[in-house]
C-alpha cells in the first residue's frame, strides 16, 4: 500500500474511532447539551437545591427509566434535568422527595451518610393521604439491608459525599407508589422527604453526580441505562464563582 493510502486509511480509521467515542458519549452517558440547566442562587448564604426521583418519565425520551427530576427556584415546576449550578464556597441544602420504592444497596456501606453538615441526614416518611408515618428523624445511617427504607442514592464522589436516599417504607409502599413523574404530594401516592446539607466547593468546577443503586433494569448488573445517563440517575453540579 503506498504511504498516502495508508495515511488516508489512518485518518479514516481514526474519524472512526472518534466517532465511535461520541456515539457513546451521547447515547450511554447523555448529551448535556441537551438538559436545561437550574440555576440555584444564594438567599441568605444559603443555596436551596430540590429534586425528586421517580420510578418513571412519562415526559421523557425513555419514559420507563427510572429517573431524577429538579425544582425550577423561579417557576417551582419540575424540570426532567439533573444538571445544576450553585455558588462557590456556600452552604447548600439539599431537599429529596423520594417516590421510588425501595432497593437493597448492594454494598451496605453506601447506608451510611458522608460529607454532609453533622455527617447526618433529616428523614420522613408520608403515606398516599399525605400524612406523616411517625415523626421526623435525624440520622447517619439508613439500613437498606435491616430495613427496607432506601430507594436510590445522591452521591458526589469529587467532594466525597454520600447520601443514601429514603423510599416511603415497604409495607407504605404497596400499590401506593407514583406511576409516573414528576410527582406531587397531592396525587395520592407514599413518598419520602429527605434533607442534608453541604460546604460546595472553594473552586469553581464541574462535579459529576450520580445514584450507586444498580437501578438500570433490564441492563446487566443494573449498572448501565439510567444509571449513567445524564437526566436520570446521573447529573452535574457546577461551582460558579462567588
Amino acid at each position: 500500500m503506498s504511504v498516502p493510502a495508508r495515511v488516508a486509511a489512518l485518518l479514516a480509521a481514526v474519524a472512526a474511532a472518534v466517532a465511535g467515542i461520541v456515539f457513546v458519549s451521547v447515547y450511554y452517558i447523555g448529551d448535556a447539551s441537551s438538559l436545561p440547566v437550574i440555576h440555584y442562587a444564594a438567599t441568605n448564604g444559603v443555596v436551596n437545591v430540590v429534586l425528586q426521583e421517580d420510578p418513571k418519565s412519562g415526559e421523557a425520551t425513555v419514559p420507563d427509566w427510572v429517573t431524577y427530576y429538579a425544582q425550577d427556584p423561579g417557576t417551582q415546576k419540575w424540570l426532567h434535568t439533573t444538571l445544576f449550578s450553585v455558588p462557590a464556597n456556600t452552604k447548600v441544602k439539599v431537599t429529596i422527595y423520594g417516590y421510588d420504592g425501595c432497593t437493597p444497596l448492594r454494598n451496605n456501606f453506601y447506608s451510611q451518610v458522608l460529607g454532609t453538615d453533622g455527617g447526618t441526614v433529616g428523614v420522613r416518611q408520608y403515606d398516599k393521604n399525605n400524612k406523616p408515618i411517625g415523626g421526623a428523624q435525624t440520622v447517619s445511617v439508613i439500613n437498606s439491608w435491616a430495613d427496607c427504607n432506601v430507594a436510590h442514592t445522591f452521591a458526589i464522589p469529587g467532594i466525597g459525599l454520600y447520601v443514601p436516599v429514603a423510599s416511603p417504607n415497604a409495607d407504605n409502599s404497596k400499590n401506593n407508589l407514583c406511576a409516573t413523574g414528576p410527582c406531587t404530594p397531592d396525587m395520592g401516592v407514599a413518598y419520602s422527604v429527605e434533607t442534608f446539607s453541604f460546604t460546595s466547593p472553594s473552586k469553581p468546577g464541574v462535579f459529576r453526580w450520580q445514584c450507586l443503586v444498580p437501578c438500570g433494569g433490564g441492563y446487566v448488573d443494573g449498572n448501565s441505562g439510567p444509571m449513567q445517563t445524564l437526566g436520570w440517575m446521573a447529573g452535574e453540579m457546577t461551582v460558579l464563582a462567588s
